[in-house]
């Protein structure tokens, strides 16, 4: 997995009934993009300092996303 600044991290809750969770990767600690990252969570409004993914989660990367409507 890679992933940039900007990058929205997507970890899919494998529990039923409970919701996955959605971050932004804030910084890299390899210039590659590999993990870990520091990552900023949106539910909690707090950051993950070594954050690596599981096989539940997946990276969007800034430029796949569509830019929102004003």
């Amino acid at each position: 997995m890679k992933a940039f600044v900007g990058d929205h991290l997507i970890v899919e809750s494998i529990r039923t009934g409970r919701a996955g969770r959605i971050g932004i990767v804030v910084a890299l600690y390899h210039t590659d993009g590999s993990p870990p990252y520091l990552v900023r969570w949106l539910d909690e409004e707090r950051e993950t300092l070594c954050y690596y993914p599981g096989p539940d989660a997946r990276v969007e990367h800034s430029w796949e996303r569509l830019p929102e409507s004003p």
